[in-house]
């Protein structure tokens, strides 16, 4: 394109030469003499020539020159244009191109979906719900095994098993030998505590006292309330019968000596110990159970001290109804 547009150049400058030439000349011929010079001294005359191109050619000429050197220099720019259109459309058509082949790969391929499909999820979901009922179906089991075992240790020393209770040979407060035969046929509530107790034996007897009135009350049963001294130097026979007449006039003292105590209430698993001792006063440590005896003097059931007047009695007369049946 530099090529034609300095070829086209060139020519125009060579044109407007010849045309300044010729306007020059013209322009002379034109213009009177206003002195006569001799004509010796008068150059030479020159032959004239008839224009090349006649007058007014030269500025038809410019103006057709103008136009093809016009359409000259617009037709590159066309041409420059065309390709560039052309390339616009083969880059559009390969981009329509590429889009087809991308969709229809699309199309042609399963899209893939998430880390997490639904199926996967619903599995999850049902795993967890099936842990969780199984061990919660576990805990209660584990729990109703413990509850079960805990109520067999119950029902066991109901059922007489336990080893508790045994001959026995005391005194009652009457001062009369007695022994363990002497209360068969009568059910028994056994406790074991001493007279100087300051709170807590007289508080379990009075509940023993409570308890076998309105048992006798409720269900008509009668019971034999039996209290064994583990004091056997401070608790004789006369400290205890103005002891038991505080709390019951069916109440039965019995106490013995120091070796015949310690049978008895190794007999019936009973703890008791001397504290802190000051002369003639001091304490004892001992176990606050209440034993529950049948009419054969076997162990039924004891109740500890957790037990109010109400538990008591109702738990007396429960187990005395399930051996009657």
């Amino acid at each position: 394109m530099a090529t034609a547009i300095w070829r086209n150049a060139s020519r125009l400058r060579s044109f407007n030469r010849c045309l300044y030439a010729r306007s020059l000349s013209q322009f002379r011929s034109s213009i009177p003499s206003s002195t006569t010079t001799p004509h010796s001294l008068c150059a030479p005359s020159l032959p004239s020539f008839p224009p090349a191109i006649p007058v007014g050619a030269e500025f038809k000429s410019l103006g057709i020159y103008g136009r093809f050197l016009s359409n000259s220099t617009a037709t590159p720019t066309e041409n420059q244009e065309k390709p560039s259109s052309s390339l616009k459309t083969n880059s559009e058509e390969t981009q329509n191109t590429g889009g087809s082949q991308q969709s229809s790969g699309s199309e042609g391929k399963p899209v893939r979906g998430g880390p997490v499909s639904w199926l996967s999820f619903l599995l999850l979901l049902a795993t967890g719900i099936g842990i969780i009922f199984y061990y919660d179906n576990l805990k209660k089991r584990h729990i109703e095994e413990i509850s079960n075992a805990s109520k067999a240790v119950k029902e066991g020393p109901s059922a007489g098993k336990a080893a508790i209770g045994g001959p026995f040979n005391l005194v009652n407060h009457d001062g009369k030998r007695v022994t363990e035969k002497d209360f068969k046929g009568k059910w028994t509530l056994v406790y074991f505590g001493f007279t100087h107790c300051p709170d807590i034996c007289p508080d379990e007897l009075l509940k023993l006292a409570a308890a076998i009135d309105k048992i006798k009350e409720k269900a008509g049963i009668d019971i034999v309330p039996v209290f064994i001294s583990v004091d056997p130097e401070r608790d004789t026979i006369e400290q205890v019968r103005e002891y038991v007449k505080e709390f019951h006039p069916k109440l039965v003292g019995l106490t013995g000596t120091p070796d015949e105590i310690k049978k008895v209430a190794r007999a019936y698993r009973v703890y008791y110990m001397k504290t802190a001792e000051e002369d003639s006063d001091y304490l004892v440590d001992h176990s606050i159970v209440m034993y529950l005896m049948d009419p054969n003097m076997e162990f039924v059931k004891f109740f500890g001290k957790n037990n109010d007047v109400n538990s008591l009695t109702d738990g007396v007369i429960k187990e005395i109804s399930q051996r009657k049946k």
